[in-house]
């Protein structure tokens, strides 16, 4: 049996250095003293019991001992790839590998850890649309089990410092309950892009653009590491299917004993790559280390190639148990939408055959009612179509004052009530600095017009309504500022409504 230090144990050479050798060596001793004792000074039964004791003991040393050695071959192995062999600059500048946080709550120990790299583009930016359409549908639990990890791609800190204040403005409630973080590298992370080689005709433009991306994806991976059992490559460009979370959670489940290195929840490039958080340490090692030569989903593919092709069988046969590696979830739960690739100049006008779909409105039975607004539809997305659960209301800009009035044809028992502006393609249409009000049928109750029940918040308002207040004969939503965008109702719902 070999020992930590290399000894043959059998062989009884023993190292001075080695712990292990030492106890070895010294229980031994005890034991040949005990037996070769030519007077003993104690009983045979006693000094059986001693022998067995110290049998026990040395049992018990052995084991603690591996567990030892176990923890210092842990440290003294590598768990982060060595990214100053590949990124050799690295070495100038110490802590050039660890992100800068600037929003969140450093959460750990989640399901699902979701990566949204995203850099500066010349056109549009669709990174909050991108982080609503996540959070759209996430049910309490859900979002205490996930985290999306922001990485603005770049070290220019007037961008970043943008990037960070439109989140923490846009998404407050997500980054205070630590749903959302955003991160940036060190300004010293990135090589010299200007002495690439350019290969496989690609310009010089397009391979410093692929070659950061690989980089980009490589720094994501290691931080997510940590922080949930899977992760998820994701861009900044793209939507979720209502319901994405549980889609995954079950579909990881069914495949949870079977051997694969990645799922796939969506066919386009890297969008919606699911991997164990515990091989992300060999894949950034392979990224990093052909981070010049190939785009990232050439890469990918190529660990594949590696584990499982073998050189002396077709083409075939090696496709056969790639598909082994990599399971494809359809219908696709995550959609590319960016038209303006993040590459300048470059349209890239992508869509998921297999995405089918959204729903972009849920019906709802309501009570008969007279409907008036005076905010301005947009072609047949009337507000009549939405609150008998045919479409969803689509207005123009609201103003300040602008409001939708539902007055019930008789008067109803109101105990609650659900409105949910924006959907999970156009989720910035929301009604914001708006609230809700009711008209009690008996007028002594309130003196006032209305009564306040609630406001929009996150693009929805819910809530109860006191009984005391009596039957209704009508709410309003009022809108209190200007908007910036325009509004879409896409739920109305009055719940528990008594009938007489």
């Amino acid at each position: 049996m070999r020992g930590y230090c290399g000894q043959n144990n059998e062989g009884r050479s023993y190292h001075k250095s080695c712990l292990k050798c030492l106890v070895n060596f010294k229980t031994a001793a005890l034991l040949h003293r005990i037996s070769q004792s030519v007077t003993p000074q104690v009983s045979p039964s006693t000094f059986l019991a001693v022998i067995f004791v110290s049998v026990q003991l040395f049992s018990i040393l052995s084991a603690i001992l591996a567990l030892l050695e176990e923890r210092v071959l842990r440290r003294l192995l590598p768990s982060q790839p060595n990214a100053h062999i590949y990124l050799p600059h690295l070495k100038e500048h110490e802590g050039s590998l660890k992100p800068i946080v600037h929003l969140g709550q450093r959460r750990t120990g989640v399901s699902l850890v979701l990566g949204v790299p995203t850099v500066h583009r010349q056109k549009q930016s669709y990174l909050v649309n991108t982080l609503q359409s996540l959070l759209y549908d996430l049910s309490t639990a859900e979002r205490k089990d996930i985290v999306i990890v922001v990485f603005v791609a770049e070290t220019n800190a007037t961008f970043v410092n943008a990037v960070v204040q439109t989140v923490q403005t846009n998404l407050p409630d997500a980054v205070r309950s630590g749903v959302i973080e955003v991160i940036s590298p060190s300004p010293h992370y990135y090589p010299d892009f200007s002495i690439l080689k350019e290969t496989f005709g690609d310009p010089k433009e397009r391979v410093r653009w692929r070659t950061k991306q690989n980089l980009d994806y490589s720094f994501l991976m290691l931080y997510a590491q940590s922080k949930g059992t899977y992760y998820v490559q994701l861009e900044d460009d793209i939507v979720a299917k209502q319901g994405f979370f549980q889609s995954m959670k079950k579909y990881i489940e069914q495949v949870l004993s079977e051997e694969w290195l990645f799922l796939e929840f969506s066919q386009l490039g890297f969008i919606g790559k699911l991997f164990r958080t515990s091989d992300l340490p060999m894949i950034v090692e392979f990224f990093l280390m052909f981070h010049k030569d190939k785009p990232i989903d050439w890469l990918l593919d190529h660990i594949l190639w590696v584990k499982v092709c073998n050189p002396e069988k077709d083409l075939k046969h090696c496709n056969n148990e790639k598909a082994r590696l990599k399971r494809a979830y359809k219908p696709s739960l995550f959609q590319h939408v960016g038209l303006h690739s993040s590459l300048p100049g470059k349209i890239q006008n992508l869509k998921d055959k297999d995405f089918g779909n959204q729903v972009l409105f849920k019906g709802h039975y309501n009570p008969p009612a007279e409907l008036s607004s005076s905010i301005e539809k947009y072609l047949s997305h009337t507000l009549e179509r939405a609150y008998n659960g045919d479409d969803f209301f689509w207005g123009l800009t609201p103003k300040r004052r602008d409001y939708i009035l539902i007055t019930f044809t008789t008067p109803q028992a109101v105990k609650g009530y659900f409105f949910r502006s924006g959907n999970i393609e156009t989720n910035g249409d929301r009604f914001y600095n708006t609230t809700v009000e009711v008209l009690p049928n008996n007028v002594s109750v309130m003196p006032k017009m209305s009564v306040f029940l609630g406001s929009f918040k996150n693009g929805m308002a819910e809530g109860e309504v006191d009984g005391a207040l009596g039957e209704i004969v009508a709410m309003r939503l009022l809108v209190h500022s200007d908007s910036d965008v325009w509004v879409l109702l896409s739920e109305v719902n009055h719940i528990n409504i008594i009938y007489k």
